[in-house]
């Protein structure tokens, strides 16, 4: 059994949250410049540059790449034979938010109440924990900053069996297509297919996180993630919804078995930021 203090979890939260929000990633940026080259139309051209530059300034000086550097979302795959000393585990993680956002002067979005009250907490606690128990005796930590220009996007239906791949196909087309300029494009649209309701859209999410340019290893899944990707980048809607075919960088989906007489599919939908950032300890 290996022994994990809770200020590491803490200090390492802290720190995947301030890179995430400063940093875009690697296969991002390297996308960006590929669709800035390829792009036809002059003001799709000029809003990619503008991304472009925008992230390395961001990098450089060390300032968060948007001002809504999101709800904090972490996906922790923890080993169960790692054993939790000197703390709470789910506190160390919100305390390692408290400091990121303070510390890193990031914008802090939560509300106490979603309906009613909807007052600041003032430290953007708390994260939204998703918890897998893993062999093995370490942990790895994957956080994401939700910003809800995307998220607000996002959709889920319960499709019927017989609708098959049009009906998946129909639907997330028809999501991206109507988020229009909403969520900040060119986005990463994640889906999930099968499980249940909520199983559809976790898997969305975590969608959202593949590496652009990794695709599914099921064949006909990745050729459909690729169909769908040509389809959204055909309405037009461009970089920054003023117009031009680079509307989506990357359509990533995961799917998973369901209940015969079900087919859940959920659609995340991701800013060109994507923020994101990973580590183990």
């Amino acid at each position: 059994m290996r022994q994990i203090r809770a200020e590491v979890i803490k200090d390492t939260v802290k720190d995947l949250f301030i890179e995430a929000n400063y940093v875009i990633g690697k296969d991002i940026y390297k996308k960006l410049k590929e669709q800035h080259e390829k792009e036809e139309s002059e003001v799709g051209k000029s809003i990619l540059k503008q991304i472009i530059e925008n992230d390395e300034i961001a990098a450089k000086e060390r300032i968060a790449i948007c001002q809504d550097t999101g709800l904090a979302v972490l996906f922790i795959e923890l080993g169960q034979d790692v054993r939790i000393v000197g703390g709470d585990f789910n506190e160390a993680v919100n305390q390692g938010v408290r400091e990121a956002y303070t510390d890193g002067y990031l914008r802090k979005s939560a509300v106490t109440d979603p309906l009613f009250d909807r007052k600041n907490t003032k430290d953007n606690t708390p994260a939204i924990i998703h918890i897998e128990i893993v062999p093995g005796d370490r942990i790895k930590i994957l956080v994401t900053p939700k910003g809800f220009g995307s998220e607000n996007m996002s959709a889920l239906k319960m499709l019927k069996p017989a609708d098959g791949v049009k009906g998946v196909k129909d639907f997330v087309v028809e999501t991206a297509v109507k988020a229009g300029p909403n969520p900040c494009p060119p986005i990463i649209v994640g889906v999930g297919i099968g499980g249940t309701v909520e199983k559809a859209a976790l898997m969305a999410k975590k969608a959202t996180l593949r590496p652009v340019g990794q695709h599914n290893p099921d064949e006909r899944y990745a050729r459909l993630e690729q169909e769908i990707l040509e389809e959204i980048n055909k309405s037009g809607i461009g970089p920054g919804g003023l117009g031009g075919r680079t509307t989506a960088l990357a359509v990533n989906i995961e799917h998973f078995p369901t209940h015969i007489a079900g087919l859940p599919v959920a659609v995340n939908i991701c800013c060109h930021a994507a923020r994101h950032a990973e580590t183990m300890i």
